[in-house]
Formats: structure tokens, C-alpha cells, sequence
């Protein structure tokens, strides 16, 4: 950027000694007018270029001073200018940084790339602070394996300096050793970096303090965003006032493991608000452009959908159980209660299903696209068929033979509690083949009944003297009510890829 200014100051420079040339030789094939003129053109033209020059003198010194405090304290990261006259039609046009230099308050940049970054960015409160606790449950929720490759960066995004300083001196009191570690950095993005934040547009009906804050909000999250785009090589945003569940470093390998080779924008590990969203790194800089830019029109969250939806992930890809849990009381925004819970958190999360890879089949009568792989998929989604009469199956058959610890299924829904599979078996085989069903294996053995429409087994090893090929789900008997799959979770002995 200081390259680009001082060349337009140069070309600009140029212009004007051009300028007063021109104007000099036309004085000069004149030189029967007004001597007095001539020279006060001379004067002025000269004043020009003198004035020009001490710009880029006093900008040179500026830049001197600047770099000395970069080193300090500072870290400036780059955009072009001109990001509000942007349109929107090619995301990939918003590669760039924004202009804004950072504060860093504590911790320094880090020496090499990391695996994950956790982003929080926080403001002052009217009641009650949780910051703490959630920097806190962070680190000790996770191993030291896993504080190997998290870096935790805090944006105090408020504009009450006293308060910003007071919350630096408690984390590095309460986290020096983190810091010291290179594990966590708190930096502020200076008042004067934010556009308007009066008088902005009240979409739906919002009063305009309301609209402040949101639009205010959009843009920490920008600026919080742009800062973290070349730590890792992915990016988890969390809220302030959030509990982690523990290893949840390793439950987001595992699931980032499990959708290898296929396409996404946004994981999702909790239903609530900016909290337990992830993204590829390289796309955050379009992320923070798209808040920068729409950051009067609605709340991020609502902001967040339209983005993952203008890059062609049309699902919502959401993952359970919860990796991350809202525990504020009180709201950022004028200390109002805010009781939400997110009711698919689990503490001891790590236990996630491997789900080898399969191939789904069943004689079901399926509704619309409820089909049969979004039953054995982890992300928020089930299968659904019309009533099953006894014989129906549904059956998952494995890319190879496969060690089996452990296999649970779970039928219904919250709000379709009688769509379960109300008589069942689970059985498993080998020897693949085709029949007049189609593929399936040539021997299956009874491992159980459902019970209440679900089924669970451990130790399945000790218990079936083969590798596994196949899982048939069986309908016992003829029943009434449809039947939901809601998920088919497979753990082995060797991790999916290995």
C-alpha cells in the first residue's frame, strides 16, 4: 500500500511539473504580457512542487516510524481501498486483506502455521463477562498434543480502551504461560478502521441501537476474520460466553478427515448463533469482505447462510453431537437474558462414529429425498420411508471387510417420536454377492432386537468371528407408522484412511 501511494504522489508530482512547464513556455513565447503575472505563476508553480515534495518526505517519515512500531507492536494487514465499490459477482475477486493495523495487546505473530485457529471476539458487557471462562475451557479441554496445533486469537473489539486494557492485564495474569507458548493472541482494530455505524438502514423493523450493534458486530467479526487468514489452515469461530467439549480439536480432524475429497464451505458444530462454525483459512478473506460489505443489512449469522449459499454448498452441514456449548446468561446487547442451550452438546464428545465408507440399499418405500445415505451421514439429515412391512431392509455394505468395536442406531425424531422402528433386528455378514434383492452378502448373523426403536452394541468383535461386510437392518414385523433412520453410526479399530 505505501508503494501504491507513493506512486500515485510521484505520478501526480509529475503532472504538475508538466503542468507549470506548459504553463512556463507559454509565458515564455508571451513575454510582452504582464511580467508581474509571469512571475506569480513562477511562485505558485514552484510553491506546488516544494509542498509536493515535503508530502513525500514527511509520508516517508511516517512510514519509518510506522515500521519501527509494526515491529513493536503492530501487525497491518493488506486490502485494496476501494472494497465498498465492489460488486459482488465474482467471490474470488476478494482474495486481498483489509487495510486495517492491528494492535496486538498480547502475544506476537506466530512462528509457523498451524492446524486450527479459534477465533472469539468480545465487548464490553453490561452484565456479567465470561471471556475467561471460555479461553479457559479452550486450553483445558484439549491435550498438549492437541495445544500443538491451536492458535486462540481474541479481538477485544470494544472501543472502551480502560476496559480493553483491564481485560489484558486479567489474560495475561490468568494465561501468561499460553501466551508466552505462542497458543494465544489478543489484539484490538482502532475506532477509526469501522465505517458508519450511525444512521444505517433499519432492516426489519430493528430500533436503531439494535442496528448499531449488529452492524458493529459484522464488522469485528470482518476484522477478526481477516486478521486470522494466515495462521492455520482452518478456522472455528466461537462466541465469548461458550464451553468447549473436550478434544474437540480431534473430533474436527476426524470429521474434516471424513469429508476428504468432497466439497464444503461451512461445517457446522453447534445449531446456536457464530459459535462452532468452520472454514477453510483461504476463505476467509471473501468471508470478511461479504461481512464488510452487507454489515448494515442483517446479523452475521443470518449473513453466514448467504455466503455458504453464493459458494454452491446448498446443505447445512451440521455435526452431532455439539462440540461447543452457550453458557452466557446475560446478551452482549444490553445485558438481556439469553437462556439458549443447545440441546445436541455433549462434554466427552470425542467418541465420533468412523462411518466407513458404504454403499446404501433398501426396498423401503422412501419419502421424496429423505434416501438411505443420509442416515449413515453424520451431518443433521435422516431417512425417512412410508410404513415398512415385515422383511423390509436396509442395508449398508462396506468398501472392503471391515473391524467393528461398536454399532448404534437411532430411529425418530424430537418431533416424530412414533416414526421408529418398533420391531426390528440387526444383523451383520459377509461373503458379497448379487441376488434377486440385489447386492448383498451371501450370510448374515444376528447380533440383537431393536428396543424402543434403538439399537446398540459394543464389543462386537468378541462377538462375530469375521470381518464385517455388511449391516442389514431388518423389519420384524408389518407395522403402521413410517419409519426415520435417523443415524447408523460405525466405530472400527482403524481409523477411517489408514
Amino acid at each position: 500500500m505505501i508503494t501504491e501511494r507513493k506512486k500515485r504522489e510521484v505520478e501526480q508530482l509529475q503532472e504538475t511539473a508538466y503542468v507549470f512547464l506548459q504553463m512556463r513556455h507559454f509565458i515564455t513565447l508571451d513575454k510582452m504580457r504582464c511580467l508581474r503575472k509571469r512571475s506569480a505563476v513562477s511562485f505558485l508553480g514552484l510553491l506546488v512542487i516544494c509542498l509536493l515534495f515535503m508530502n513525500l518526505y514527511i509520508e516517508d517519515g511516517y512510514v519509518l516510524k510506522g515500521d519501527k512500531q509494526l515491529i513493536r507492536e503492530t501487525s497491518t494487514h493488506q486490502l485494496n481501498s476501494d472494497r465498498y465499490v465492489h460488486t459482488f459477482k465474482d467471490l474470488s475477486n476478494f482474495s486481498g486483506a483489509i487495510n486495517v493495523t492491528y494492535r496486538y495487546l498480547a502475544g506476537t505473530p506466530l512462528p509457523r502455521k498451524k492446524y486450527l485457529t479459534v477465533g472469539l471476539s468480545s465487548v464490553k458487557r453490561k452484565k456479567g463477562n465470561y471471556l475467561l471462562e471460555t479461553i479457559k475451557s479452550i486450553f483445558e479441554q484439549s491435550s498438549y498434543e492437541e495445544l500443538k496445533e491451536i492458535a486462540v486469537v481474541v479481538h477485544l473489539a470494544d472501543f472502551d480502551l480502560p476496559w480493553c486494557d483491564s481485560m489484558v492485564r486479567d489474560i495475561t495474569q490468568k494465561f501468561a504461560h499460553h501466551i508466552i507458548a505462542g497458543r494465544l493472541m489478543v489484539i484490538h482494530a482502532p475506532e477509526e478502521y469501522y465505517p458508519m455505524l450511525d444512521g444505517l438502514k433499519r432492516n426489519y423493523n430493528d430500533p436503531n441501537d439494535r442496528v448499531k450493534f449488529r452492524s458493529k458486530q459484522n464488522v469485528d467479526y470482518a476484522f477478526l476474520l481477516n486478521f486470522c487468514a494466515n495462521i492455520s489452515d482452518y478456522y472455528v469461530m466461537l462466541e465469548d460466553d461458550v464451553r468447549c467439549s473436550k478434544n474437540f480439536l480431534s473430533a474436527i480432524k476426524k470429521v474434516i478427515t471424513s469429508r476428504e475429497g468432497s466439497y464444503w464451505v461451512t461445517l457446522e458444530f453447534s445449531k446456536l448463533g457464530y459459535i462452532g462454525k468452520l472454514y477453510h483459512s483461504h476463505d476467509l478473506p471473501r468471508l470478511a469482505h461479504f461481512l464488510l460489505m452487507f454489515y448494515q443489512e442483517m446479523p452475521c449469522d443470518w449473513l453466514l447462510i448467504h455466503f455458504r449459499s453464493l459458494l454452491a454448498q446448498k446443505d447445512v452441514m451440521r455435526f452431532k453431537p455439539s462440540l461447543f456449548q452457550h453458557i452466557g446468561y446475560y446478551s452482549s446487547y444490553k445485558g438481556a437474558e439469553n437462556k439458549l442451550k443447545d440441546d445436541d452438546f455433549e462434554e466427552d464428545s470425542f467418541d465420533i462414529p468412523d462411518n466407513p465408507p458404504a454403499e446404501l440399499y433398501t426396498n423401503m418405500n422412501v419419502f421424496e429425498n429423505y434416501d438411505a445415505s443420509k442416515a449413515y451421514s453424520s451431518v443433521d439429515e435422516y431417512f425417512w420411508s412410508k410404513a415398512p412391512t415385515v422383511g423390509d431392509y436396509f442395508v449398508i455394505i462396506f468398501e472392503k471387510p471391515i473391524n467393528i468395536s461398536k454399532i448404534k442406531v437411532s430411529t425418530g425424531t424430537e418431533d416424530r417420536q412414533n416414526d421408529i422402528l418398533h420391531h426390528g433386528a440387526l444383523e451383520v455378514g459377509e461373503n458379497v454377492g448379487w441376488s434377486k434383492k440385489g447386492k448383498q452378502c451371501a450370510t448374515y448373523l444376528r447380533l440383537g432386537e431393536f428396543q424402543n426403536g434403538n439399537f446398540e452394541i459394543a464389543d462386537v468383535k468378541h462377538k462375530v468371528p469375521f470381518d464385517i461386510h455388511c449391516i442389514r437392518i431388518l423389519a420384524t414385523r408389518t407395522q403402521k407408522e413410517w419409519l426415520i433412520i435417523r443415524s447408523v453410526s460405525i466405530w472400527t479399530f482403524q481409523p477411517i484412511n489408514q
